[in-house]
């Protein structure tokens, strides 16, 4: 998680499609120009490099325009032949 962090913070968008699992991989990442980010706090994870599945709770603080804002997710992972790709994020309120 803290490596898609520092990609999505220098606009890295190699390395972000190539740790992203193919079955929900965007064509191209589109990076705004007007956020500044503060950091990243990872609150909960799940899995081991025994699991197929995990997941990492995370807020990244972040700064658009003069907002100071934080965006917190739920990301789930798949594991492929010891890699982990991240698969997608989802609202930790609206998880059940």
């Amino acid at each position: 998680m803290r490596s898609r962090y520092s990609a999505y913070v220098t606009h890295d968008e190699a390395y972000l499609l190539s740790t992203w699992h193919d079955s929900t991989r965007p064509s191209g990442i589109a990076f705004p120009t007007n956020i500044e980010w503060h950091g990243l706090s990872i609150h909960e994870t799940s899995g081991s490099s025994l699991d197929a599945t995990g997941s990492v709770e995370f807020s990244a603080r972040f700064r658009r325009d003069d907002a100071h804002l934080e965006l917190r997710e739920h990301s789930t992972f798949a594991q492929e032949n010891g890699r982990w790709f991240y698969v997608e994020g989802l609202d930790p309120d609206a998880r059940g």
